[in-house]
């Protein structure tokens, strides 16, 4: 068994075709083939099952993919040691990060840091809550960024900072006439969410108390991809939506006149970068963190009496 023979299988698992394998670890594929059918042999198992389209590891190939993928892992640890010893900061970083954090967030640090890291290989991927988890436990990721708390014991909760909620009210609405909010008290008949799967919505139906989705007032049922698509049917179509305050900075004058704040103590969400616990990046990690929090503006870090909304 050698690192090549477990750096293919890696890519095996993450293409799931022979051919794409074989191209991103630049070699052919009779070699990347026949490298994996001796370890294979060598394993007395099969870690491939062939026989299915796309290809898909075995029960046990699962288990020495996910092994392997740490093996690697602590492999590029060692460079980045050597590196950290002359005063280096350097490596590969995978990063998930939630679609309602994503076009708020990344614009505040991305190119600051790329710059100031020039060694530093960032990989960034826009992916829902669920994914991410599931990535950074089969180590397909390193970390995400992401609300919290996931109460999950195998995963490390590192917390940037807590993020309010507003409602996006139409003028058509009784609410708009008030100038703060009970988030129990709104008309949900008439609150655009997003589509299932966004931890976003999870935690506007916790701060409303809406057991299920209802548009019964409506004569159009839609469930957005997007904060920013929730905004503009608010605009067009009327009805309320609530919003994370990051969102807030990209709106007109006019469309800030829509916004409503919540009663004290405020509802937030607690937004984090989550590792594996066994993760070994840590300084990496460490100093993506101190970055974004240095990006951030002083209104998201001055929180106080708030409550944090459970996904």
């Amino acid at each position: 068994m050698n690192i090549q023979q477990l750096e293919y299988i890696v890519a095996i698992d993450t293409y799931r075709h022979f051919a794409k394998s074989a191209e991103a670890t630049f070699v052919t594929q009779p070699t990347l083939s026949m490298m994996v059918q001796k370890l294979e042999e060598e394993l007395e198992v099969k870690i491939f099952d062939r026989s299915k389209q796309p290809v898909v590891p075995t029960k046990i190939g699962e288990e020495i993919v996910m092994q392997a993928r740490k093996a690697l892992a602590e492999i590029a640890e060692i460079k980045s040691i050597v590196q950290n010893d002359r005063g280096l900061i350097s490596g590969t970083l995978r990063i998930g990060i939630i679609p309602t954090l994503a076009p708020y967030l990344l614009p505040l640090f991305l190119k600051n840091f790329i710059s100031k890291y020039p060694l530093v290989k960032l990989k960034v991927a826009e992916m829902i809550s669920e994914n991410i988890i599931e990535a950074i436990i089969s180590g397909k990721l390193d970390a995400g960024l992401m609300a919290t708390p996931l109460k999950d014991s195998r995963l490390k909760e590192n917390r940037l900072f807590y993020e309010k909620f507003y409602a996006y009210v139409s003028p058509t609405e009784p609410e708009y006439e008030e100038e703060t909010l009970h988030a129990d008290k709104i008309n949900t008949n008439n609150l655009w969410l997003l589509e299932e799967g966004h931890c976003f919505r999870s935690q506007i139906m916790r701060l409303c108390e809406i057991k299920q989705s209802s548009n019964s007032g409506k004569n159009l049922d839609y469930e957005a991809g997007s904060i920013e698509t929730l905004i503009r049917i608010v605009d067009q179509s009327g009805g309320i939506t609530i919003i994370p305050e990051m969102a807030t900075y990209a709106l007109t004058d006019t469309q800030k006149l829509s916004l409503r704040s919540f009663f004290d103590p405020s509802p937030v969400r607690e937004v984090s970068i989550v590792s594996h616990r066994e993760f070994v990046k840590k300084k990496l990690l460490n100093t993506l963190a101190e970055e974004i929090n240095a990006s951030l503006p002083q209104s998201i870090l001055d929180q106080t009496n708030s409550i944090i909304i459970d996904i």
